[in-house]
């Protein structure tokens, strides 16, 4: 049985994006998950269609799990596949014999939720918006054995440097990564994932942001064969679908690397644009949390869920932020979206933010 997923300071670690979408939110523009729009491509469709005449098998993850590990120039026995990022999250939270968990927040707040429901007592490192949310290494306690921090962080969207997050890295602890998002950065600058110099890291990605899966459920884990394996110990047989693990190969594969770069390149573009079109509302108290650099901004303007709920009624969703710890009402997080999407957004936006 689950435990309370809010948590001692009011935060509902249980709510994301997609609660603003479901039922009669369903017909709204949505800017509230972090889902690229457009996806998936016809061509991952059309593989991921082929292999349902294989469902009377088993599934097996040999081909997808090379793939991933060729595509970071590892061996596969540093590779677990999962069904999604959050699952590894719960594996992490159930396999590992730790004392002092300690996640680094404003972040997605999915890893505190699964240590919480397994019973670990959480602190907390909370970055400050007058320091940009930028990683403050000397904060996190030396005693930590379990540190989570996202790069680039959801919903802060800063990307910190790589060496400052390996910097991290302790004897005796595991060093989480959370790079659900790195595919969306040009060159996956201050990646870490295809380290194996780094003691006790733990690498996190996602294949459901960039390619539009978030139905189908598919990610992986990175980290030294040891911890692979007590994490795959405490799987269950066949955790991901043979049209995930098609997915996986697929998405890790030349022409899909190749598609995610172009990706990732409109993607800051289509961020800058937003960007420019919020700081137009500066004189109305709306701030960006910069650099933005995923594939979301996060903004902070007075009156925020009236703003919020305003938009809803012109047609547009956006995700709260008050959810997140080390983040109040006054913050919403915005999905980057195409030039005319945005265009209408930040015209409903002014139409929110004068409205009686």
């Amino acid at each position: 049985m689950r435990t309370d997923p809010v948590d001692g300071g009011g935060h509902d670690l249980r709510h994301h994006g997609d609660a603003e979408v479901r039922d009669d939110g369903s017909a709204l523009v949505d800017l509230a998950v972090n889902v690229r729009t457009d996806t998936p491509p016809a061509w991952l469709r059309e593989r991921i269609a082929a292999s349902l005449s294989g469902l009377a098998a088993y599934p097996d993850g040999r081909a997808a799990r090379e793939a991933v590990a060729a595509r970071h120039g590892l061996p596969v026995e540093r590779v677990l596949l999962t069904a999604g990022a959050a699952e590894a999250f719960v594996l992490l939270a159930r396999a590992l014999k730790v004392r002092r968990p300690v996640v680094v927040h404003p972040q997605f707040t999915e890893p505190e939720a699964a240590l919480r429901d397994a019973g670990h007592m959480v602190d907390r490192v909370l970055l400050r918006e007058s320091d940009g949310f930028r990683l403050d290494p000397a904060a996190v306690p030396e005693d930590a054995d379990l540190v989570v921090i996202g790069n680039p962080t959801n919903p802060t969207s800063v990307l910190h440097p790589a060496a400052a997050v390996a910097g991290l890295a302790r004897p005796g602890r595991t060093l989480v990564v959370d790079e659900a998002f790195m595919d969306a950065v040009p060159g996956e600058r201050e990646a870490l994932a295809g380290r194996t110099d780094v003691p006790g890291l733990v690498v996190l990605r996602s294949l459901t942001k960039t390619w539009g899966l978030a139905g189908l459920r598919i990610g992986y884990v990175l980290a030294a064969p040891r911890t692979v394996a007590e994490l795959e110990r405490a799987q269950p047989l066949w955790p991901v679908s043979t049209p995930a693990l098609v997915a996986a190969e697929a998405c890790t594969g030349p022409r899909a690397l190749a598609e995610a770069a172009g990706a990732a390149r409109r993607v800051a573009a289509d961020r800058a644009y937003l960007v420019a079109g919020l700081r137009e509302f500066t004189v109305r108290g709306v701030r960006v949390a910069e650099p933005a650099e995923g594939p979301f901004v996060l903004v902070r303007l007075p009156h925020a869920a009236t703003v919020r709920g305003r938009l809803r009624a012109l047609g547009y969703a956006v995700r709260r932020g008050d959810t997140f710890p080390g983040l109040d009402e006054e913050w919403l997080r915005l999905a980057v979206r195409g030039r005319e999407t945005t265009d209408g957004f930040l015209s409903a936006l002014g139409r929110a933010l004068t409205s009686p």
